[in-house]
């Protein structure tokens, strides 16, 4: 019994530290997708090329469905951390198949948002780099 108590006790740390760390990525991205939206802006303000413009607009809306998406997982995270917390604290080290499957959920949408947004980041710079 000892052993299986340990066991939920270092899963529901580990749980917990990937929470932490997550949380601080989040508000990182949101912080470097604000920089690219000013970034962005200040391009604009200086170009009057229509398809710049365009492609201008298209970007925009990446930012924002992004900021979107990072508020909603910030949420989640949030909210799995108070679960965390209530099975760590109140429960007495109890963990259930629910919380491990959302905290694998919450670990494969992080994944994809480093991905995803690496690639819209690295997208936008270059082509900033190829127009100016």
């Amino acid at each position: 019994m000892l052993v299986q108590i340990d066991e939920v006790k270092d899963k529901l740390e580990q749980f917990h530290h990937e929470n932490q760390t997550w949380s601080r990525s989040l508000d990182f991205y949101k912080q470097e997708n604000a920089f690219l939206k000013n970034r962005l802006s200040q391009v604009v303000d200086k170009t009057f090329d229509q398809d710049f413009l365009a492609q201008a607009e298209h970007f925009q809306n990446q930012f924002i469905i992004k900021d979107e998406f990072m508020d909603e997982l910030k949420h989640e995270v949030i909210v799995q951390r108070r679960v965390l917390e209530e099975k760590y604290i109140v429960s007495g080290f109890s963990l259930d198949e629910q919380v491990s499957k959302k905290q694998m959920n919450l670990r494969e949408q992080i994944e994809f948002l480093e991905k995803d947004f690496s690639a819209l980041r690295n997208e936008f710079i270059a082509y900033l780099g190829k127009i100016l």
